[in-house]
């Protein structure tokens, strides 16, 4: 594989992880795959100022006991230069990044986001009666390595705004084949642990907020498993659509909740990007 092929394909896929594609995020991951093509025909060595705007439909089911599928629309604006990468409510901050070769790079970056989703009781009758859980304020690193068998990512992030104080470390493998010169396929795992105060924070259940069929229940850490698969159709150089499938294995932490009634968690997403 050449050095500009290298460069070309790997510009597509290096931002599946910025945002944590799993569990109660699918919001939040919605946007940032969404913009995933914007930086296609960037230059490793200097890249010109760019943006785009984009609208997606996502579709996600989550694992809370009697709550229906939910379906939104999502417009949304983004940015990005050689320094900083805004994607809606993420923003990333790039460090220098490190090529050991034309097949093998390690980028470095900063990453924070905010989370929009919360879980309203008033929507959801297993939570009536509980305080809302907001979706927090997320701040942390992320480590990239490219290379020409399978894109690696580890992120860390913790909740700084205090509402959960939770904190996240996920484990991501990609590859992306080319199918004729307008068609990508990115299947993908993304291994995400999630600690106590995460899962106690959104599956747990106070001593307050006890009823009949609802116990009181402690979160504790526990491993969310995602699988999923992403296609994008290039219109032209400027306008590309997405279709993104995801479904995640709960941690058994989360699956022993009362508040929970299935053992998954499903996202679809379909997004149009044009980028100016």
């Amino acid at each position: 594989m050449s050095s500009q092929l290298y460069r070309t394909e790997h510009s597509y896929v290096k931002r599946t992880y910025v945002t944590r594609a799993y569990v109660n995020r699918s919001l939040a991951a919605a946007i940032a795959l969404l913009c995933l093509p914007l930086a296609a025909q960037e230059s490793d060595s200097e890249q010109e100022s760019s943006w785009g705007l984009g609208l997606g439909v996502v579709s996600s089911q989550k694992a809370y006991t009697d709550m229906d599928r939910e379906t939104r629309v999502i417009p949304f604006i983004s940015y990005e230069n050689e320094y900083i990468e805004v994607l809606g409510p993420n923003l990333k901050y790039k460090l220098p990044s490190f090529e050991l070769n034309d097949s093998n790079k390690f980028n470095f970056n900063l990453v924070g986001e905010y989370d929009f989703s919360d879980n309203d009781p008033d929507e959801t009758p297993i939570l009536n009666g509980m305080e809302e859980r907001d979706g927090g304020f997320w701040v942390g690193a992320q480590v990239e390595w490219q290379n020409e068998f399978v894109n690696v990512s580890l992120e860390l992030l913790t909740e700084a705004a205090g509402d959960s104080d939770g904190s996240i470390f996920n484990l991501g493998f990609e590859r992306t084949w080319h199918i004729g010169e307008r068609y990508m396929l990115t299947p993908r795992v993304v291994l995400s642990r999630v600690d106590k105060n995460y899962v106690d924070y959104y599956y747990g259940v106070r001593a307050d907020e006890v009823r009949i069929g609802r116990p009181f229940y402690q979160g504790e850490a526990g491993l969310n498993t995602e699988v999923g698969l992403r296609g994008i159709y290039r219109i032209d150089q400027k306008q590309m659509i997405m279709l993104d499938l995801a479904v995640t294995s709960l941690a058994t932490e989360i699956k022993d909740s009362p508040l929970v009634d299935s053992s998954t968690e499903s996202r679809v997403m379909l997004g149009y990007i044009y980028r100016f």
